[in-house]
Formats: structure tokens, C-alpha cells, sequence
């Protein structure tokens, strides 16, 4: 059984599209007042966690002046402060991402736990808690089992999602006789150790004369006026395209190698480091180097396979995939064909891909 997130679009009514309204802004008083809080009390030389948060919104429910936190579900204020101590927790693991007070221009989104919504399997209904009404879902694929969570969201652009959280027997796919590695660059988005390319469809290039041009429309616009709040959906539709646009193309690629290959050979990569170069950053955050990975492990552990990754210090491409010789001349991006004393001509990247796919085998074996 795998906790599976199944996410839909759906349309509101006006009484619903204001609840929900009042919910986002509900959650976000709640994460940033408790953000707020939590600051405060550290300064003075204590430590809260969740509980204290808790007692803090409570009393902040009381206050006369906050009495319209009442007015909409407790269920989505309370998992806005699990939000935060999750936040935390991942910030004092790790030592990046501190948590950041959330404003009303982005993404907004509100969790409901199983007592915060009622789901009617047999008409397929979904309901939230507050309404009265179900909401109208466009159900682009069926699931099984009841939802034990879910997140309802609203789009810069002002679409409505659901997104909702089932537990699903997944069935493995057939065992396949073939393994691959994969390395991952900027001129091709992956290089393949069997041949095979994926080249980068550089979706911000693509949209970014028409991105410039909405752009500076919107810049000339009288911000507050109705001019700019409709150029500014403008602005938001193109950013959309953009990142549909990349995360679709992500799905298909990690799909296909997750389907035809048994063990999958990738670089551990350290993301955040390797957008500190300035003139690469654009086109690594582009690339979607870090969800490339992320999808490749959950897939393969959904359905049976592996994937093997190599440290990100493994010289991968200037060590010779014939001999192992290692490069001596100066390393650098520019170089994508080298020579080996061995005889042997490489292409950087497919040399690369074959060095990645031979050293995750040894470590799977190891």
C-alpha cells in the first residue's frame, strides 16, 4: 500500500469560492501570526513548539478582534501549524529553508484532515467542512479507498485544485533484463548509457520574449488598478505554461526509464550548490535537475525498480570509460570531447552516462 496524492481541478460556486476565500486568509493569519510568535519568544530566550502554538491561536480565537477565525473550519488552522513545525524541524536538519511568512499574492492553500470533509464514495462527493454543497470536481481519473487527508489550493492564475491523499495497492511492472545510467547536464537534459537522448526543451527560453513583453506591460500599469490585476493574470498564465510545461516533460522522461529499465544509475547532485553560479543558475533551475531525481526514486519504489546513486565527487566524465584513466589536462564545461591516452575519443556526456551506469552497478553489489 502506497499513499498516493491524486489531484483534480475543480469549480466553485461564489459561496464556496468565498469560504475558501476566507479559509486561505484564515491559514495564512494563522502561519504567519504563529511565525510571528515563535520569534518573539525566541528573542526573549525561549523555545515554543507546536503545543505552545496551539494555546497561542486558541487565544487568539478568543480575542474579540480575531473572532472571524471562527468563521471557518479549525481543521486547516491547526495543520497551517503542523505546516510550520514541519517547516522547522526540516530547517534545523538540514540548515537551509528557514520558514517564511506567506503573503496573499502567491500560491494559497488550505489541509483538511479526515474530520475536516465529508467523502460520499458512492456519488462521488466531496464535501468540505462550512459548506453546504459539494464541490465540483472534474474527475479526470478514478481512485480506491477513502481519503484520509487532502489540500485544496488556488493557482496565481485562479484555478482551483484538489489534491487528495488515498492509500493504493500499486502493482510492480514486469522485471526487465536491462539497466542504465543517467547523466544529467544543460546541452542535453539526460544523456542515456544505451544511446539514448533527452534533449532540453529550455521551456523558460521558449516563453521568455513573450514573458519580457507581459512583463513590462504590467510594469507600466498603475499597480492597485484594474488594468494591472488583469495583466497580472496575464503575467501568472505565462509563469503557468511555463511550469506545466516543464513538469510534463519531467513526468514523460522519468516514466519512460522507469518502464524500460530495472536499475537506474543517477549522480547524487547537490542542487543548491550548484545554482550558486551565476551564469548556469537560470539554466539549472530550468533543467528541474533536483525533480528529475525526486521522481526517478518514488517511481521506482512504487513500481519495483532501483536506483542506484554515485557520489556526487565521482569523476564521471573525465574518467575514461575504457581504460579508467582519469583526464590530466585542465577540466572545464567547455570541454565535450576528450582523448584518452588509451586510444579512445569520448564524448563527454555519453562518457559520462557509461561511468555512471558502471559504478551504480558496483555499488549495488558491493
Amino acid at each position: 500500500m502506497k499513499l498516493i496524492a491524486f489531484k483534480y481541478r475543480f469549480y466553485p460556486t461564489n459561496e464556496q469560492a468565498l469560504l475558501l476565500a476566507q479559509t486561505f486568509g484564515c491559514v495564512r493569519f494563522a502561519y504567519n501570526s504563529t511565525l510571528g510568535f515563535s520569534k518573539e519568544q525566541y528573542d526573549l530566550g525561549n523555545k515554543t513548539n507546536y503545543n505552545d502554538w496551539s494555546k497561542n491561536l486558541t487565544l487568539l480565537k478568543k480575542n474579540v478582534d480575531f473572532s472571524w477565525l471562527k468563521e471557518v473550519s479549525s481543521v486547516p488552522l491547526q495543520q497551517a501549524l503542523k505546516h510550520l513545525d514541519k517547516g522547522f524541524k526540516s530547517f534545523f536538519k538540514s540548515g537551509f529553508g528557514y520558514p517564511k511568512f506567506k503573503n496573499k499574492h502567491n500560491h494559497q492553500s488550505a489541509s483538511y484532515m479526515s474530520n475536516g470533509f465529508k467523502w460520499d464514495e458512492s456519488k462521488q462527493a466531496l464535501t468540505l467542512a462550512k459548506m453546504k454543497q459539494p464541490l465540483k470536481i472534474k474527475w479526470s481519473r478514478s481512485f480506491n479507498g477513502t481519503p484520509s487527508s487532502l489540500t485544496i489550493s488556488k493557482t496565481k492564475s485562479g484555478k482551483y485544485f484538489v489534491s487528495i491523499l488515498v492509500k493504493e495497492n500499486i502493482n510492480p511492472l514486469p522485471v526487465v533484463n536491462k539497466t542504465v545510467g543517467v547523466d544529467v547536464g544543460i546541452k542535453d537534459l539526460a544523456i542515456c548509457s544505451d544511446g539514448t537522448k533527452f534533449n532540453n526543451p529550455r521551456t523558460t527560453n521558449k516563453y521568455a520574449k513573450k514573458l519580457a513583453k507581459a512583463s513590462r506591460s504590467l510594469a507600466k500599469k498603475k499597480k492597485g488598478s484594474h488594468n494591472f490585476n488583469k495583466q497580472k493574470l496575464v503575467v501568472a498564465k505565462i509563469h503557468e505554461k511555463i511550469a506545466n510545461s516543464r513538469k510534463d516533460f519531467t513526468h514523460k522522461m522519468t516514466s519512460k526509464l522507469v518502464n524500460e529499465n530495472q536499475v537506474i544509475g543517477i549522480e547524487s547532485l547537490k542542487v543548491k550548490n550548484m545554482v550558486k553560479n551565476r551564469k548556469l543558475s537560470k539554466h539549472i533551475h530550468d533543467a528541474n535537475f533536483g525533480e528529475i531525481v525526486r521522481q526517478l526514486e518514488y517511481k521506482a519504489d512504487w513500481y519495483g525498480r532501483t536506483v542506484s546513486a554515485i557520489s556526487q565527487w565521482f569523476p564521471s566524465s573525465k574518467m575514461c570509460s575504457n581504460c579508467g584513466a582519469i583526464y590530466s589536462g585542465k577540466w572545464s564545461l567547455a570541454i565535450r570531447t576528450w582523448s584518452c591516452e588509451c586510444g579512445v575519443t569520448h564524448d563527454r556526456d555519453q562518457n559520462a552516462a557509461t561511468n555512471i551506469h558502471i559504478e551504480s552497478l558496483r555499488l549495488l553489489v558491493a
